[in-house]
């Protein structure tokens, strides 16, 4: 088993479960993600998802081992795509994705904590884009990195390789918080209360605004959203979520 999938009070956890490999992104380990996450998206009990890992290594990248032959099982032979793959269906899943970093991080693990939503790191986590020091670039991860990221930031760490604390990540945009490391759990899941009082269809379509917006010119950005905006004022949820508010009791998702 590489990734551990389970499901419980509305949260899905996706754990990395190959701590003696230091959960690289092996073919087997992007695969599995691929699937959970699906599985994720499209079970209705599913309302937020966390992912994390075992060990001291929340991820330490690309599988290296063989990676500079080019064939068919190496990462340089399906690596790229298969990431492709993990990352799209990251960013474009429906539910809320919060990152819970328990350990270190380098290379391509850094794009699985820029493609969630919420990222909490554990103080004593430290990160590295450590691609230049093997002769190659982040490139795949950069698209998730860099929507994220301070530009100075991002070129600084992406260039130098530097591995650097948690609480530097959180300052270049990579992190949403970072804690002390005995209070993970417990921040994680603060985060995670707080998205389960959202409705299910409000946090899908404001993840597609977060997605959208920022790359639409500004008349095709307020077209599409009054028109998605009037079909979101107009649906069975906001009747329920505005109802729920003006009787002052807690909506039927929550």
């Amino acid at each position: 088993m590489t990734v551990r999938y389970e499901v419980e009070g509305g949260v899905a956890t996706l754990t990395l479960a190959s701590p003696d490999t230091r959960n690289v992104l092996s073919a087997a380990m992007l695969a599995s993600l691929v699937e959970h996450l699906r599985a994720a998206a499209d079970d209705d009990a599913v309302r937020v998802v966390v992912l994390t890992g075992e060990g001291t290594t929340f991820c330490a990248g690309a599988d290296l081992s063989g990676a500079s032959s080019a064939d068919a099982q190496s990462f340089a032979g399906t690596g790229p795509r298969a990431l492709v793959a993990v990352l799209e269906a990251m960013l474009d899943h429906p539910k809320p994705i919060v990152a819970r970093v328990q350990g270190h991080v380098a290379g391509g693990g850094n794009g699985l904590v820029a493609a969630s939503d919420i990222s909490v790191a554990a103080e004593s986590a430290k990160l590295a884009f450590s691609e230049v020091r093997v002769g190659v670039a982040p490139a795949v991860i950069s698209v998730a990195c860099l929507a994220r990221m301070n530009p100075s930031d991002a070129r600084e760490l992406l260039l130098t390789g530097e591995r650097v604390s948690s609480t530097r990540a959180k300052e270049a945009g990579l992190l949403t918080a970072v804690c002390e490391d005995d209070a993970l759990d417990a921040v994680v899941r603060s985060y995670v209360d707080r998205l389960l009082l959202g409705g299910p269809q409000a946090l899908a379509s404001t993840k597609q605004l977060l997605a959208r917006v920022p790359g639409m010119a500004r008349d095709d950005a307020f077209a599409w959203t009054a028109e998605l905006s009037a079909s979101l004022f107009s649906s069975d949820e906001a009747r329920e979520g505005m109802t729920a508010f003006l009787q002052r009791r807690p909506a039927s998702w929550a």
